[in-house]
């Protein structure tokens, strides 16, 4: 999987706060200067503080792990889901461009209609249901357009020990409640922060074993574009609480946990429509990179084991 050896070389980071971000701060340590800029300094909302921090930094790579990701929330306003989503990355694609800077952004199976019956390809033609999922989609569009060298990873169902999230708020439910409702024809693999946090390390490793200390620009050429990096295996959201409800029965025997209901999406209307299909076929990362996401289940011991 190449090395993840000192490159040397500013790295700005986005979203430092968020659940990949805060882990993307360990794991890019190695890889050089790591500049994470909190919203005061650099506001997402506002391309022009994005331009300048950028400016300012002149940095070798930009990992975009910020994100409007208030999906429900995204329907009731959608100027501010896209000026994060994509005019902030329009900005950092295009300030990349004019610096010669490597780009990794972060994407989601959102942009997919979830109708598909088969895992999505990168190839896959998009067709996004939601504002969220739209406006992501406007940012690799834009990242596209602008001409800067860089990397797509669209993943789904991210979760980790920090943060807001579902494994987070099922163990809390579950808990609080003697039974919780839980979507169950919803199909897809949760994925670790950290295990995507570690990708991305990676991957920057071994552009910068291509590019030898060189521009970063003829590796990306021919290593760039969309990759899908998402949890290995499949499930569904009932199936993903099931498991870390019955790990925190193991983990505390003392404890009275809630009984989860499996229900089906017209059960448990929201704003926002979700994809019926969030599977994604991660096999280009691996051929590419030599990168393989963990399994779910592995991932999510491992998470449940460090809370």
């Amino acid at each position: 999987m190449g090395s993840v050896g000192p490159v040397g070389g500013r790295i700005l980071l986005t979203g430092v706060s968020g659940q990949v971000g805060g882990e993307l701060l360990e794991t890019l340590k190695p890889l050089g200067e790591v500049v994470a800029p909190a919203r005061a300094q650099m506001d997402l909302a506002d391309a022009a503080s994005v331009r300048e921090m950028i400016r300012v930094i002149r940095p070798r790579w930009i990992v975009n792990a910020g994100a409007y990701t208030a999906v429900d929330q995204a329907e009731a306003e959608p100027e501010l889901a896209y000026a994060i989503n994509a005019e902030a990355v329009k900005a950092i694609g295009e300030e990349a461009k004019r610096l010669g800077t490597g780009v990794l952004h972060f994407s989601t199976d959102y942009v997919f209609d979830g109708c598909s019956s088969t895992p999505y390809r990168e190839t896959d033609a998009t067709g996004p249901v939601s504002v969220y999922g739209a406006s992501k989609l406007a940012g690799e569009n834009a990242l596209r357009e602008s001409g800067a060298e860089h990397l797509i990873f669209r993943t789904s169902w991210v979760y980790g020990i920090r943060g807001k999230n579902f494994l987070l708020t099922i163990l809390r439910l579950a808990r609080e409640r003697e039974g919780v409702r839980v979507v169950a024809d919803q199909f897809g693999a949760p994925t670790w922060s950290r295990d995507l946090a570690r990708m991305a390390a990676a991957v920057i490793g071994q552009c910068e074993d291509g590019a030898q200390g060189c521009a970063t620009g003829a590796v990306l050429r021919d290593f760039g574009g969309v990759y899908h990096a998402a949890g290995s295996g499949e499930t569904t959201w009932h199936g993903f609480a099931t498991e870390a409800v019955r790990l925190a029965r193991e983990q505390e025997p003392g404890v009275r946990f809630a009984e989860l209901e499996a229900i089906t999406t017209a059960e448990y209307p929201t704003p926002a429509k979700r994809p019926a299909n969030s599977r994604m076929n991660c096999e280009r990362l691996a051929e590419r990179f030599g990168w393989r996401m963990m399994d779910w289940k592995d991932s999510l011991r491992q998470v449940m084991a460090e809370r």
